[in-house]
């Protein structure tokens, strides 16, 4: 959890600061890559993390993950210009990969499933703590001390983390099978992710979307995911097993992740805005929708984990709470400026309550779903599509804002998002986010439950 919380802390601590280091270093113009390089290396590191832990051990490789993360972080630290920044960030993000995606896994090596929920809700927690205190964190740091103090306070911690690591993992079960690693599989997905993460990225705001680079990025994209699905039917030993591909479960707890762990990190990022444009509220009182959302998720996703953990019929507990945040949703969606704030943000909390059981829910099916010797690949992968999840939802729900409110079209700053027809356009976002739920709600629904391994009694 330690190592997870740096992993995780990084995202997010670095925005509220993005000021003072354009002040110090220049380069307004590719400021956000500053977030962009982290995002993007530790999403599509997340796999090729967990295939190596599967391959050469977990402690090792997460021990890896920790060092090059430090590394990462004290570069970033010493960064004399953008570009290094950038870089260095960049290189920070592969180390973040491994510790998102191992940290979960090492959790499914000593805990048996039925007992993970409850753990994968602690990590949830991490999850939503760090993305509330990090921009909180981050702007004091850069106010009263300097930017780069923001990484290096991570190079105690990552010793902590190693220590702990080296003497709490000296006898964590390995599952070595004969192996040889995909590397050319490997360098397919993640190109291919690369492209598609960078057309999602420019397409709207750098480049148009019918612009050549974003075509030709999507392109790209395309021919090599063909590519990589070409190399996974026909080479021996593929970087992702076909028989964790054709698994039901894992395609129900992925395309569970996709849509509604994605709907979640998307409506975080969109509500604040929704809450100064449609309800009226000021900047520091929109913070209030982030913690309705994510706070009720945070409680349900607890509870969930510990309650799944009694029941023969788990499927029931996420069924019922998406069914919850879809009814949440309505309203919403109807009247997105017509609700007085309290109401409004009553209803947050109630999808928020909703979505949380999916947190813990997806991680223990997909990890119920495999041998142990393929938890890394199968964990990896599920990490994985669940970013790229939150990224096309949250570029479709900014584009759903552009299309619906004529207000914002041609506008570059935050006062063009003003007046009623761009608070009315928030109710596409909302509806867009039913769409989605219910999309999870019918990968629950297709799931065939198999009973989770391990020596608790359970309850129908």
């Amino acid at each position: 959890m330690l190592a997870l919380l740096l992993a995780s802390l990084d995202q997010t601590i670095v925005a509220t600061a993005l000021p003072s280091i354009v002040r110090e270093l220049g380069g307004l113009y590719e400021l956000s890559w500053v977030v962009t390089a982290y995002l993007l290396a530790s999403t599509v590191s997340t796999p090729l993390w967990g295939k190596l832990g599967d391959l050469y051990g977990r402690k090792r490789v997460f021990q890896g993950a920790i060092a090059i993360f430090l590394v990462g972080s004290a570069l970033c630290g010493l960064s004399q210009n953008l570009w290094q920044l950038i870089l260095f960030r960049g290189l920070q993000g592969l180390g973040g990969g491994g510790l998102i995606s191992l940290a979960q896994t090492i959790i499914g090596d000593i805990v048996a499933p039925r007992e993970r929920g409850r753990y994968q809700a602690y990590i949830a927690g991490v999850f939503v703590s760090s993305s509330l205190a990090g921009p909180v964190l981050g702007g004091f740091i850069a106010e009263h001390l300097h930017w780069s103090w923001i990484f290096w306070v991570n190079l105690p911690l990552c010793g902590v983390a190693y220590l702990l690591t080296h003497n709490v993992l000296q006898h964590l079960p390995r599952h070595e099978r004969p192996h040889q690693l995909d590397l050319f599989g490997a360098a397919l997905m993640v190109a291919a992710a690369i492209a598609l993460m960078l057309a999602l990225t420019w397409g709207g705001r750098r480049y148009g979307w019918s612009s050549l680079p974003i075509l030709s990025l999507f392109g790209a994209s395309s021919a090599l995911w063909l590519m990589f699905g070409w190399r996974v039917f026909t080479t021996y030993g593929p970087f992702i097993p076909l028989a964790v591909l054709r698994d039901g479960a894992m395609r129900a707890g992925t395309g569970t992740a996709f849509f509604a762990v994605g709907t979640v990190i998307a409506l975080t990022i969109m509500l604040p805005l929704y809450a100064q444009v449609a309800l009226g509220l000021s900047v520091s009182e929109s913070a209030g929708a982030i913690i309705a959302l994510q706070g009720a998720a945070t409680v349900t996703s607890i509870l969930a984990g510990r309650l799944i953990a009694r029941l023969v019929h788990y499927k029931r507990v996420p069924l019922a709470g998406l069914v919850l945040a879809i009814v949440a949703l309505v309203p919403l969606a109807l009247m997105p400026t017509g609700l007085p704030p309290p109401v409004a943000l009553a209803l947050i909390a109630l999808v928020g309550l909703g979505l949380g059981p999916t947190f813990p829910f997806t991680v223990v099916v997909v990890q119920n779903a495999v041998a142990l010797h393929q938890l890394g690949i199968a964990t990896g992968a599920m990490n994985f599509f669940r970013a790229l999840g939150s990224t096309f939802i949250v570029t479709g729900f900014g584009a759903l804002v552009l299309a619906g409110a004529p207000a914002v079209r041609g506008g570059v700053a935050p006062a063009s998002l003003a007046g009623s027809e761009a608070g009315q356009a928030f109710g596409l976002v909302f509806a867009a986010a039913i769409i989605c739920l219910a999309i999870a709600l019918a990968c629950v629904i297709a799931l065939t439950e198999r009973p989770l391994r391990g020596r608790s009694s359970a309850v129908s």
